[in-house]
């Protein structure tokens, strides 16, 4: 009866830590409120989300400082800081490595000339997530594993901090700088107009209304001739911007 019983439990023992391990795997979704966090930086200590009160944020994660493929970002990026600057939103940069070997980094950086771009300043901050802290909060490695290959994420915050678009990556295929403006004004633009873009879409290029939710509905927007409007289907109506 004795050995019955202790077979029972370790039994339940292992269902329990089973449960927490999955407990312990965070995972976020659109419109879920970013986890805040306070950290080290190479420009002092960051609380976030409060030190970018009414911003747009914009969270781009690595896996180790000197690496090829993210170099290459970090300098698109810097080549372009200033347009996110003018778009209302604050650049941060994720690693794992400590201060030291971002300054050293940085330092390397700003002195490559990558792709005709020439030097460039990096005038955003690199945080030290030598724990995994900021990762895990992300959902950006599983609760049990402490690879960091898998660091390779972009989250787009609103001044809300609701987390309104996504992106992961491997590490062996580089990011596109550019695509990830585009989702931002894309965002910023749904958030004031109540538009949609079609795929493709470029700034400047015409946008989507919401869909009429009845034939009638479409009839009346018809009725309107605006020169602004122009529709392929019923359900399918363009707006100049």
């Amino acid at each position: 009866m004795k050995n019955t019983i202790l077979i029972l439990v370790f039994i339940t023992c292992g269902i329990s830590l089973s449960t927490a391990q999955n407990a312990s795997q965070v995972t976020l979704h659109l419109g879920s409120d970013a986890p805040a966090f306070v950290a080290q930086s190479t420009q002092g200590k960051i609380t976030f989300p409060d030190d970018y009160f009414a911003k747009w944020k914009i969270i781009f994660s690595h896996p180790a400082d000197f690496t090829p493929v993210c170099t290459s970002e970090i300098m698109g990026l810097a080549a372009i800081q200033e347009d996110f600057k003018k778009l209302n939103t604050a650049i941060i940069v994720v690693s794992t490595d400590g201060i030291n070997s971002h300054l050293e980094w940085i330092n390397s950086m700003e002195s490559i000339n990558y792709n005709g771009l020439g030097p460039v300043k990096i005038n955003f901050p690199l945080i030290a997530d030598i724990g995994y802290d900021v990762a895990r909060k992300y959902g950006m490695v599983r609760a049990d594993t402490l690879d960091r290959h898998a660091i390779r994420s972009v989250f787009i915050i609103d001044p809300e901090n609701k987390i309104r678009a996504m992106f992961y990556y491997p590490d062996y295929v580089g990011r596109n700088i550019e695509e990830i403006k585009r989702t931002l004004i894309a965002l910023q633009m749904n958030e004031k107009n109540d538009v949609l873009t079609p795929a493709n879409w470029k700034p400047g290029d015409e946008v989507l209304m919401r869909s009429p939710k009845t034939m009638a509905d479409a009839d009346k927007l018809k009725a309107k001739e605006d020169p602004a409007l122009h529709m392929v289907t019923w359900y399918m109506w363009f707006r100049k911007m």
